[in-house]
């Protein structure tokens, strides 16, 4: 359910704003959709799995979050962040 170390260092080194950012909005963004990812495969399975469920609605929220702040601070970051991800239609 959760990420390899390796897929966790292709995204921060994909998303990072610089070579040393691993704590920008950008590369959290990215490591809480895959996580997401791989939880909803989960469920695919296991349906009544709420323990695990509960923790997919705070990973969605604490994104959700990390979207708004970044829209907030710049709109053009937000909408190329996004489009990269693939979360909005």
């Amino acid at each position: 359910m959760s990420i390899t170390p390796e897929r966790k260092a292709e995204l921060v080194k994909e998303y990072a704003t610089n070579p040393s950012d691993t704590g920008s909005p950008e590369v959290q963004v990215a490591v809480l959709t895959e996580r997401i990812k791989n939880l909803t495969e989960h469920f695919k399975g296991h349906k009544k799995d709420n323990h695990s469920r509960r923790g997919l609605l705070k990973m969605v929220s604490q994104r959700r979050r990390l979207l708004d702040y970044t829209r907030a601070k710049d709109e053009e970051r937000y909408k190329s962040l996004i489009t990269r991800l693939g979360i909005r239609r």
